[in-house]
């Protein structure tokens, strides 16, 4: 399994320079749509650095692709979902939930075990996102602010604020995340409906 990962990954950067060339745009085109530099966007393009999952995300959106898509993961799992995890070179995994590009995009993280001290390397990008925590402790960052989530708990904000997350020294984190383009945010629903009676046919 890892050989597996270690070529996905090693195949990103030619995917990248494909979909990049496609859309005939520059580097310091894509630069200024991901917030990436266009010096680490050619780097990742060579080969000779690999993606973190905080590059994926504005990657995939910019080119209008599933993050399966853009790294051309291999098929695992239950061949009737064809989910497919990612694992990133930072040790994460990825794991999609949804398969069209566009739209709100569903995936669930797995991050390792953090530090606590770690300065986080803060991103910014168009779009929307909600998080839930699923198991362990995330450590988000917006801004100059940092929050500490525990299982069970949730957080929206807009990705042009510089944001950043990741696992604290207690243990990795499992999270899941909607993420959309500007106005596509979750809808969150706090009172049912009324159902109207139906009148028997006469």
């Amino acid at each position: 399994m890892d050989e597996d990962f270690d070529r996905t990954l090693d195949a990103v950067g030619p995917r990248l320079r494909q979909l990049r060339q496609r859309r005939n745009i520059t580097l310091t085109d894509l630069a200024e749509e991901t917030g990436i530099s266009a010096s680490t966007l050619s780097r990742l393009e060579a080969g000779l650095r690999r993606p973190t999952l905080e590059q994926l995300l504005p990657l995939a959106r910019a080119h209008n692709v599933t993050i399966d898509e853009l790294v051309d993961a291999p098929l695992t799992g239950d061949p009737r979902i064809n989910l497919r995890p990612i694992a990133v070179g930072d040790g994460s995994t990825i794991l999609p939930l949804t398969r069209r590009p566009g739209g709100i995009q569903a995936y669930k993280f797995v991050l390792p075990t953090g530090d606590d001290h770690r300065v986080p390397d803060l991103r910014t990008h168009e779009g929307f996102d909600w998080v839930y925590v699923l198991n362990g402790t995330l450590r988000l960052v917006l801004g100059d602010d940092e929050l500490t989530l525990q299982p069970g708990e949730a957080a929206e904000f807009d990705t042009r604020t510089p944001h950043w997350f990741g696992a604290t020294s207690s243990g990795p984190v499992e999270f899941l995340s909607l993420v959309g383009r500007q106005g596509e945010r979750a809808h969150v629903r706090t009172t049912p409906n009324r159902v109207r009676p139906t009148r028997p046919l006469s």
